[in-house]
């Protein structure tokens, strides 16, 4: 890899920011040139071969060619692994706080959903995919009324009050609360609650619909707000097959796919979970959805061992949804369970319940994992029991959580329903 070359000369002041900033520009090894020419957004630490970074957080600068041609320009985060993330690749377009690029970027994203997603759209969803959209480091998700806007990166708070406003003018939200998800070099910081940056205080429930179903979210909660909108057509996928099934609901959280599964007409729900916390929150979404939370049968326990319960009482289903957390403790004495290593004996002990012809729903939002190894992870595990699977639908994210071809990253969901043969 080529050593980065830097040159920098001073520019004004940064407008609506009222500090002074400097402005590199940046000279990058030929293969992150093409990455970023290709529409990824990130310019990592070690591409700039050791060479530190003197701008400020937040600061703008120019990303060069080996040959000293224009890439692309974006904003400096000195506290990440992701030293440089971009905001245009136009040589002519001004990007800087104040200048509205980032209002018409959300107002563009915003229409786009309007459009995809139709009048009957449900009121959980993505307004802005940062990433891919041309703010990274940011989301927009709306919940109801209100609306959560989620910073990743410091750097990209010198636009908080252009994209606030444009939040407010595009959707009108009684409210926005702010969570920051920064994560410095040292590792992951510890989250906070949401706080309020617009508007109203949210009650304590905000209720959110979809497909007919409601669900009760809570848009201060530190660690999620008890609803992911990202997995709208796995449970979609569920929905369609569910009506006088027998269905295991595993790492079932808040009662998602719970509610949709009884709601099409499922004949048996059994939700498993570790938290009866998460439990009770999805006997209230079955209460908002219409329908009596006595009929879900409630597991609080490990998934794993819950599972070689029932496989040992030959107790079987014919639908079983496993969505387990990319990382979670609790796995028994001592351990912790990851998706890059448990994965196949999950699917194995999942798919062991299973009856002939029975449905395995099989979800993972690792960015790490590719859908080849979590395909491998289903073979693998199947084999270890005893049975075979056929993979016979995937899907991915919604449309409201637009991904840029050249940021294969942003791709992270994979659902997979296979039938057991």
């Amino acid at each position: 890899m080529k050593r980065a070359e830097r040159v920098a000369s001073r520019i004004p002041r940064a407008p609506g920011t009222g500090m002074f900033v400097r402005e590199g520009s940046y000279r990058l090894p030929d293969d992150v040139t093409r990455r970023l020419r290709g529409g990824h957004p990130w310019v990592f630490r070690e591409a700039l071969a050791g060479r530190a970074i003197s701008e400020p957080t937040g600061a703008v600068v120019d990303l060069m060619a080996g040959n000293g041609s224009f890439v692309a320009r974006g904003y400096v985060d000195r506290d990440h692994s992701v030293a440089v993330r971009v905001l245009s690749r136009d040589p002519a377009e001004r990007v800087h706080p104040g200048s509205g690029a980032i209002a018409k970027r959300l107002q563009r994203a915003v229409q786009l959903r309007w459009l995809l997603l139709g009048s009957d759209r449900p009121t959980a969803l993505r307004l802005f995919a940062g990433e891919s959209e041309g703010l990274p480091g940011v989301t927009v998700d709306r919940y109801g009324d209100f609306v959560v806007v989620q910073w990743y990166s410091p750097g990209a708070l010198p636009w908080r009050d252009e994209l606030l406003n444009a939040i407010a003018e595009a959707i009108h939200p009684r409210g926005i609360y702010e969570q920051q998800r920064l994560r410095p070099l040292a590792g992951q910081a510890p989250a906070d609650p949401a706080t309020r940056a617009r508007g109203e205080e949210a009650p304590l429930e905000v209720v959110v619909e979809e497909a007919g179903c409601r669900f009760a979210v809570d848009v201060t909660a530190p660690l999620g707000v008890g609803f992911f909108p990202d997995l709208r057509l796995g449970r979609d996928s569920v929905t369609r097959r569910a009506a006088e099934r027998r269905v295991l609901n595993l790492f079932s959280y808040t009662g998602a796919f719970s509610v949709r599964a009884a709601r099409a007409g499922a004949a048996e729900v059994v939700a498993v979970d570790t938290s009866a916390k998460a439990h009770a929150r999805a006997r209230r979404n079955y209460e908002l959805s219409g329908l009596d939370p006595a009929r879900m049968e409630q597991v609080t326990g490990e998934a794993s061992k819950t599972l070689e319960r029932f496989s040992s009482r030959n107790r079987r289903f014919d639908i079983v949804v496993c969505d387990p957390p990319t990382f979670a403790h609790g796995q028994g004495p001592g351990r912790s369970f990851s998706a890059a290593s448990d994965l196949a004996e999950l699917a194995g002990a999942a798919g062991a319940v299973l009856e002939p012809g029975g449905l395995l729903a099989f979800a993972n939002n690792a960015a790490k994992l590719s859908t080849a190894e979590v395909d491998k992870a289903l073979a693998e595990g199947a084999a270890l029991r005893g049975f075979e699977l056929r993979v016979i639908e995937r899907q991915g994210l919604p449309p409201d959580f637009p991904v840029h071809p050249g940021f294969p990253e942003g791709n992270y969901l994979k659902f997979v329903l296979a039938v057991r043969v």
